[in-house]
């Protein structure tokens, strides 16, 4: 996923940047800090989310993006609350108030639909880490360091080498998140990292060696793909 900033002040450029940087699945084309120069570099390039100020200098963010025939989405920052039921009005995604959190960013980021063409599952080939909100924080993860998710009802267990981690997304959010090429769902409670397969037996999967995972009856074929792929 492509994006621009158009933000005229410096300080929250940079932490705009650092949150991008960090969030790792979307790439920063591109940082104005008026709205007019922005516009210029929308007719020469793909741009799928905008993070935009309000108040800016010649052309405010309102009417930049009022400007705009086929917007893409646009998530306002601004440190005046009084726009937010026009940013709404606007089709805006969300409303960042300055000075926001990492925390509140992602928040925002998990309003944004993918372009058209793209799924998760190419995200995730892309990036090495992903972040999972467990409780009330996020932890930054490298996927290859998770060696199975366990799910159990209302919430689903994400394992690590070093931690596990409590998440209240469902296991279907991580089977389409992951790399389907290294994880497979072979329960309808478990997804396993097929780099940590030691071995395989008739009902069961053994990871590193000491974990066993359950094969599920109506997963028995992909298991079985599994064993062919090595």
């Amino acid at each position: 996923m492509k994006c621009i900033i158009i933000e005229d002040q410096a300080p929250a450029q940079r932490i705009l940047q650092k949150y991008i940087n960090n969030y790792g699945s979307i790439e920063l084309k591109a940082t104005f800090t008026d709205a007019i120069q922005a516009l210029e570099f929308l007719k020469q390039n793909e741009v799928h989310l905008i993070f935009l100020d309000i108040h800016l200098p010649k052309l405010s963010g309102v009417d930049f993006l009022k400007s705009l025939q086929n917007p893409p989405t646009v998530i306002f920052t601004t440190a005046f609350p009084d726009f937010a039921l026009q940013g709404y009005e606007l089709n805006v995604v969300d409303y960042l108030l300055k000075p926001f959190s990492f925390a509140r960013f992602l928040q925002a980021m998990s309003k944004v639909s993918l372009p058209v063409g793209e799924d998760t599952n190419s995200l995730a080939e892309q990036n090495e880490s992903i972040f999972i909100k467990s409780g009330f924080e996020h932890f930054k993860v490298d996927v290859n360091d998770i060696f199975y998710i366990h799910s159990d009802n209302d919430y689903t267990e994400i394992n690590t080498l070093a931690k596990r981690y409590l998440s209240s997304e469902s296991l279907k959010h991580w089977e389409n998140l992951l790399d389907e090429k290294k994880f497979i769902r072979v329960h309808r409670s478990y997804i396993i990292n097929v780099n940590c397969v030691s071995s395989i037996s008739v009902n069961d999967i053994h990871l590193n060696d000491d974990i066993k995972i359950p094969i599920g009856r109506a997963y028995k074929n992909k298991v079985q793909g599994l064993i062919e792929s090595f």
